[in-house]
Protein backbone atom coordinates (compact mmCIF):
# COMPACT_ATOMS: atom_id res chain seq x y z
CA UNK A 1 0.00 0.00 0.00
CA UNK A 2 1.21 3.31 -0.78
CA UNK A 3 0.98 6.49 1.22
CA UNK A 4 0.42 10.34 -0.20
CA UNK A 5 0.68 13.76 1.98
CA UNK A 6 -2.57 16.35 1.30
CA UNK A 7 -1.35 19.79 1.35
CA UNK A 8 -3.79 22.84 0.97
CA UNK A 9 -3.76 26.04 0.07
CA UNK A 10 -4.71 29.54 1.56
CA UNK A 11 -4.82 32.26 -1.23
CA UNK A 12 -4.69 35.24 2.00
CA UNK A 13 -3.46 37.95 -0.53
CA UNK A 14 -4.75 38.17 -4.04
CA UNK A 15 -4.32 39.67 -7.35
CA UNK A 16 -2.19 42.41 -6.18
CA UNK A 17 1.61 41.57 -7.28
CA UNK A 18 3.58 44.54 -9.19
CA UNK A 19 6.60 41.30 -10.90
CA UNK A 20 5.88 40.71 -14.37
CA UNK A 21 6.07 36.77 -13.85
CA UNK A 22 4.66 35.68 -17.68
CA UNK A 23 2.74 32.32 -15.81
CA UNK A 24 0.67 33.76 -12.72
CA UNK A 25 -2.75 35.77 -12.96
CA UNK A 26 -1.56 37.50 -9.93
CA UNK A 27 0.11 39.87 -11.30
CA UNK A 28 -1.87 43.15 -12.03
CA UNK A 29 0.36 43.41 -15.57
CA UNK A 30 -1.67 41.23 -17.34
CA UNK A 31 -5.09 42.13 -15.89
CA UNK A 32 -6.59 38.33 -15.76
CA UNK A 33 -10.07 38.16 -14.70
CA UNK A 34 -9.27 36.84 -11.00
CA UNK A 35 -10.62 37.79 -7.53
CA UNK A 36 -8.02 40.34 -6.38
CA UNK A 37 -8.52 41.47 -2.67
CA UNK A 38 -5.44 42.71 0.01
CA UNK A 39 -6.41 40.86 3.29
CA UNK A 40 -8.43 37.80 3.97
CA UNK A 41 -10.18 37.07 7.01
CA UNK A 42 -8.52 35.42 9.98
CA UNK A 43 -12.12 33.85 10.74
CA UNK A 44 -12.15 32.85 7.07
CA UNK A 45 -8.66 31.05 7.48
CA UNK A 46 -9.54 29.55 10.56
CA UNK A 47 -12.45 28.44 8.62
CA UNK A 48 -10.83 27.12 5.85
CA UNK A 49 -7.87 25.12 7.94
CA UNK A 50 -10.83 23.58 10.04
CA UNK A 51 -12.60 22.12 6.52
CA UNK A 52 -9.31 20.87 5.27
CA UNK A 53 -8.14 19.30 8.57
CA UNK A 54 -11.18 17.34 8.47
CA UNK A 55 -10.34 16.08 4.82
CA UNK A 56 -6.97 14.31 6.28
CA UNK A 57 -4.53 17.44 5.26
CA UNK A 58 -1.59 17.51 7.24
CA UNK A 59 -0.11 21.07 5.46
CA UNK A 60 -1.53 24.75 5.02
CA UNK A 61 0.02 26.93 3.13
CA UNK A 62 -0.97 30.49 3.43
CA UNK A 63 0.34 32.72 0.34
CA UNK A 64 0.49 36.15 -0.55
CA UNK A 65 0.77 37.63 -4.00
CA UNK A 66 4.05 40.29 -4.41
CA UNK A 67 7.50 39.67 -4.60
CA UNK A 68 8.50 39.58 -0.83
CA UNK A 69 7.85 39.88 2.55
CA UNK A 70 6.78 43.46 3.77
CA UNK A 71 6.79 44.20 7.70
CA UNK A 72 2.79 44.30 6.93
CA UNK A 73 2.67 41.11 5.83
CA UNK A 74 5.30 39.64 8.31
CA UNK A 75 2.93 41.21 10.90
CA UNK A 76 -0.21 39.43 9.28
CA UNK A 77 1.46 36.04 8.93
CA UNK A 78 2.66 35.56 12.29
CA UNK A 79 -1.01 37.15 13.78
CA UNK A 80 -2.44 34.08 11.45
CA UNK A 81 0.32 31.30 12.37
CA UNK A 82 0.11 31.80 16.29
CA UNK A 83 -3.60 31.61 16.06
CA UNK A 84 -3.72 28.77 13.94
CA UNK A 85 -1.29 26.74 15.90
CA UNK A 86 -3.43 27.05 18.55
CA UNK A 87 -6.16 25.58 17.21
CA UNK A 88 -4.24 23.06 15.05
CA UNK A 89 -0.77 22.30 16.73
CA UNK A 90 -0.48 19.04 14.66
CA UNK A 91 -0.59 21.16 11.11
CA UNK A 92 2.34 22.09 9.25
CA UNK A 93 2.29 25.38 8.84
CA UNK A 94 3.54 26.53 5.56
CA UNK A 95 4.14 30.49 4.65
CA UNK A 96 4.71 31.04 0.85
CA UNK A 97 5.20 35.08 0.78
CA UNK A 98 8.03 35.68 -1.82
CA UNK A 99 11.99 36.79 -0.91
CA UNK A 100 12.36 37.06 2.81
CA UNK A 101 15.50 37.89 4.51
CA UNK A 102 16.96 35.52 7.94
CA UNK A 103 15.32 37.50 10.26
CA UNK A 104 12.13 37.76 8.77
CA UNK A 105 11.81 33.78 8.44
CA UNK A 106 13.12 33.52 12.10
CA UNK A 107 10.16 35.92 13.14
CA UNK A 108 8.05 33.44 11.18
CA UNK A 109 9.53 30.26 12.90
CA UNK A 110 9.17 31.72 16.10
CA UNK A 111 5.20 32.22 15.33
CA UNK A 112 4.55 29.09 14.82
CA UNK A 113 5.26 28.41 10.68
CA UNK A 114 7.24 25.26 9.96
CA UNK A 115 7.55 25.16 6.71
CA UNK A 116 8.56 28.23 3.75
CA UNK A 117 7.62 27.53 0.37
CA UNK A 118 9.48 29.59 -2.21
CA UNK A 119 9.98 27.80 -5.86
CA UNK A 120 12.84 28.50 -8.39
CA UNK A 121 10.37 28.07 -10.99
CA UNK A 122 12.73 26.54 -13.79
CA UNK A 123 16.35 26.72 -14.49
CA UNK A 124 18.61 29.75 -14.01
CA UNK A 125 19.45 30.52 -17.78
CA UNK A 126 15.55 29.92 -19.01
CA UNK A 127 14.33 32.51 -15.41
CA UNK A 128 15.06 35.66 -17.58
CA UNK A 129 12.31 34.69 -20.30
CA UNK A 130 9.74 34.60 -17.97
CA UNK A 131 10.18 36.94 -15.11
CA UNK A 132 12.36 40.24 -15.67
CA UNK A 133 11.45 42.14 -12.51
CA UNK A 134 13.45 40.06 -10.18
CA UNK A 135 16.46 37.47 -10.43
CA UNK A 136 16.13 33.32 -9.60
CA UNK A 137 19.45 34.61 -8.17
CA UNK A 138 17.44 35.99 -5.34
CA UNK A 139 14.93 33.21 -5.52
CA UNK A 140 18.23 31.14 -4.52
CA UNK A 141 19.56 32.98 -1.81
CA UNK A 142 15.99 32.91 -0.25
CA UNK A 143 15.76 29.27 -0.34
CA UNK A 144 19.34 29.43 1.44
CA UNK A 145 18.08 31.84 3.86
CA UNK A 146 15.04 29.33 4.57
CA UNK A 147 17.81 26.26 5.24
CA UNK A 148 19.85 28.42 7.91
CA UNK A 149 16.93 29.72 10.06
CA UNK A 150 16.09 25.47 10.44
CA UNK A 151 12.80 26.33 9.00
CA UNK A 152 11.40 23.23 6.58
CA UNK A 153 12.28 24.16 3.42
CA UNK A 154 9.55 23.52 0.16
CA UNK A 155 10.85 24.67 -3.06
CA UNK A 156 9.75 23.56 -7.00
CA UNK A 157 8.64 24.87 -9.88
CA UNK A 158 6.55 24.97 -13.19
CA UNK A 159 7.04 23.21 -16.32
CA UNK A 160 5.42 23.28 -19.68
CA UNK A 161 6.35 26.62 -20.27
CA UNK A 162 8.31 26.89 -23.03
CA UNK A 163 11.73 25.37 -21.31
CA UNK A 164 13.55 22.75 -23.10
CA UNK A 165 14.22 19.77 -21.11
CA UNK A 166 17.67 20.31 -20.92
CA UNK A 167 16.64 23.44 -18.65
CA UNK A 168 14.03 21.04 -16.73
CA UNK A 169 17.32 19.12 -15.75
CA UNK A 170 19.15 22.33 -14.92
CA UNK A 171 16.26 23.29 -12.42
CA UNK A 172 16.63 19.56 -10.87
CA UNK A 173 20.42 20.18 -10.41
CA UNK A 174 19.50 23.50 -8.73
CA UNK A 175 17.47 22.30 -6.32
CA UNK A 176 20.06 19.18 -5.50
CA UNK A 177 21.62 22.12 -4.04
CA UNK A 178 19.09 23.05 -1.86
CA UNK A 179 17.74 19.56 -1.12
CA UNK A 180 14.32 20.42 -0.44
CA UNK A 181 12.24 18.02 2.13
CA UNK A 182 9.45 19.31 -0.33
CA UNK A 183 9.40 19.71 -4.09
CA UNK A 184 6.03 20.68 -5.43
CA UNK A 185 5.72 19.98 -9.29
CA UNK A 186 3.08 22.19 -10.90
CA UNK A 187 2.21 22.02 -14.80
CA UNK A 188 1.87 25.12 -16.29
CA UNK A 189 -2.03 25.92 -16.88
CA UNK A 190 -2.97 28.36 -19.03
CA UNK A 191 -4.55 31.57 -18.52
CA UNK A 192 -5.74 33.34 -21.94
CA UNK A 193 -4.12 36.93 -20.50
CA UNK A 194 -1.06 35.83 -20.18
CA UNK A 195 1.90 35.98 -22.67
CA UNK A 196 2.89 32.13 -22.67
CA UNK A 197 1.94 29.69 -24.84
CA UNK A 198 -0.19 26.80 -23.47
CA UNK A 199 1.66 24.07 -22.24
CA UNK A 200 2.88 21.57 -25.00
CA UNK A 201 3.99 18.70 -22.92
CA UNK A 202 2.77 15.90 -23.49
CA UNK A 203 1.42 13.42 -19.97
CA UNK A 204 4.19 10.97 -20.53
CA UNK A 205 6.88 14.02 -20.16
CA UNK A 206 5.30 15.15 -17.52
CA UNK A 207 5.25 11.83 -15.54
CA UNK A 208 8.70 11.45 -16.69
CA UNK A 209 9.33 14.19 -14.70
CA UNK A 210 7.74 13.38 -11.93
CA UNK A 211 9.65 10.30 -12.30
CA UNK A 212 13.29 11.67 -11.96
CA UNK A 213 12.65 14.01 -9.43
CA UNK A 214 11.70 11.33 -7.23
CA UNK A 215 15.24 8.93 -8.71
CA UNK A 216 17.02 12.04 -7.71
CA UNK A 217 15.27 12.90 -4.52
CA UNK A 218 14.40 9.57 -2.60
CA UNK A 219 13.96 11.19 0.66
CA UNK A 220 11.81 14.03 -0.36
CA UNK A 221 8.05 14.72 -0.59
CA UNK A 222 7.68 15.01 -4.00
CA UNK A 223 4.47 16.82 -4.88
CA UNK A 224 2.30 17.24 -7.45
CA UNK A 225 0.43 20.62 -7.41
CA UNK A 226 -0.84 23.10 -9.92
CA UNK A 227 -2.20 22.01 -13.40
CA UNK A 228 -2.74 18.65 -12.30
CA UNK A 229 -6.33 18.12 -13.19
CA UNK A 230 -6.28 20.16 -16.28
CA UNK A 231 -2.46 18.85 -17.25
CA UNK A 232 -3.59 14.53 -16.37
CA UNK A 233 -7.15 14.58 -16.82
CA UNK A 234 -8.18 10.64 -15.98
CA UNK A 235 -4.63 9.41 -15.95
CA UNK A 236 -3.88 11.63 -13.13
CA UNK A 237 -3.39 7.88 -10.66
CA UNK A 238 -0.44 7.70 -12.80
CA UNK A 239 1.81 10.50 -10.82
CA UNK A 240 1.50 7.81 -7.91
CA UNK A 241 3.22 5.36 -10.14
CA UNK A 242 5.60 7.97 -11.14
CA UNK A 243 7.16 8.44 -7.74
CA UNK A 244 4.48 11.79 -6.40
CA UNK A 245 3.73 11.13 -2.41
CA UNK A 246 1.82 14.20 -2.00
CA UNK A 247 -0.92 16.00 -3.83
CA UNK A 248 -2.97 19.57 -2.96
CA UNK A 249 -5.95 19.09 -2.05
CA UNK A 250 -8.93 21.16 -2.28
CA UNK A 251 -8.55 24.87 -4.77
CA UNK A 252 -5.16 26.63 -5.92
CA UNK A 253 -4.35 30.40 -5.84
CA UNK A 254 -7.05 31.55 -8.71
CA UNK A 255 -7.69 28.30 -10.64
CA UNK A 256 -10.39 25.24 -8.86
CA UNK A 257 -9.51 21.95 -8.35
CA UNK A 258 -11.08 18.86 -7.94
CA UNK A 259 -13.94 18.61 -5.88
CA UNK A 260 -12.06 17.14 -1.75
CA UNK A 261 -13.99 14.24 -2.17
CA UNK A 262 -13.63 13.30 -5.37
CA UNK A 263 -9.78 13.19 -4.61
CA UNK A 264 -10.19 10.95 -1.63
CA UNK A 265 -12.26 8.48 -3.80
CA UNK A 266 -9.57 8.20 -6.34
CA UNK A 267 -6.67 7.47 -3.27
CA UNK A 268 -9.17 4.90 -1.51
CA UNK A 269 -10.14 3.21 -5.40
CA UNK A 270 -5.96 3.26 -5.91
CA UNK A 271 -5.55 1.69 -2.41
CA UNK A 272 -3.67 5.13 -1.15
CA UNK A 273 -3.40 5.66 2.62
CA UNK A 274 -3.31 9.44 3.63
CA UNK A 275 -0.37 10.24 6.16
CA UNK A 276 0.16 12.79 8.28
CA UNK A 277 3.62 15.56 8.33
CA UNK A 278 5.38 15.35 11.72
Amino acid sequence: MKNVYLCSISNIVSGTCLEDCKFCTQSVKYKANIERYEKKDVKKVLEEAQALVNLGASGFCLVTAGKSLTPKVLDYISFLAEELKVKFPKLNLIACNGTATKQQLKQLKNSGIDSYNHNLETSQNFYSQICTTHTWKERFETCENIKEVGLRLCTGGIIGMGEIDSDRQDFLNSLQKLNPESIPINFYHHNEALPLKPNNLTINQGLEFISETRKRFPNSIVMVAGGRESFFGQEQYKIFEAGANAIIIGNYLTTKGNEPHRDLEMLKKLNISIIHLH
